[in-house]
């Protein structure tokens, strides 16, 4: 074998473990951003846990107020449905989307039984009532943290996936850009409530 072949066969031998280390780094963000999302749906569960106790401490206050109850629980269920597709597929916008989407209605329909409760005041006075409340608001907290290490891991692969020459084996290989979670997808709900007196 000549020089000439010795060089080539040394290049192609260079190329190979390069890609070979791209693939494996990109393997390991994918990864990375699976477990983020799997921290999320830890604390959705939690989340999704404490819901039903909620409502049923609220209920017996609140029997003329069953629509809102009920909303609180179709919403629930809607979002851990979407959850559910999500986590099964979380590399995926669609599923991603559809599950933003459910715990929006999610997030408006607890909005709406919290005002409801601040109108009786026995309920907000309910030792079990406001325990399962600051519960869901840590839970919220958490969700808030885990969606951003989400959207850090999502961030870090894409950063991986788009750079050149790292470009071009994540394209040959069917390493796509991921979608990060939004806080929400409509332009007018971004826009900042006007106050007027």
């Amino acid at each position: 074998m000549s020089i000439l072949g010795w060089v080539v066969l040394a290049v192609l031998a260079v190329v190979f473990f390069w890609a070979v280390g791209v693939y494996n780094r990109l393997i390991r963000l994918k990864n990375q951003v699976a477990n983020a999302f799997g921290q999320i749906d830890v604390q959705l569960k939690r989340r999704y846990d404490l819901i039903p106790n909620l409502v049923e401490v609220a209920r017996k206050y609140l029997q003329h107020e069953a629509e809102t109850l009920e909303a609180v629980i179709a919403a629930r269920n809607q979002a851990q449905t979407a959850e559910r597709g999500a986590a099964a597929n979380p590399l995926s916008a669609g599923a991603l989307g559809a599950w933003a989407g459910a715990e929006q209605v999610l997030g408006g329909a607890l909005g709406r039984l919290f005002a409801v409760v601040e109108n009786y005041p026995e309920l907000k006075a309910d030792q079990t009532l406001r325990e399962l409340h600051e519960e869901l608001t840590h839970t919220e907290n958490r969700i808030g943290f885990a969606r951003q290490a989400y959207n850090d891991q999502v961030l870090e692969y894409n950063d991986a996936a788009l750079h050149f020459p790292t470009l071009i084996v994540a394209r040959l290989l069917g390493f796509a850009p991921l979608d990060m979670l939004a806080a929400t997808a409509s332009e007018a709900e971004r826009q900042a409530p006007k106050v007027q007196f």
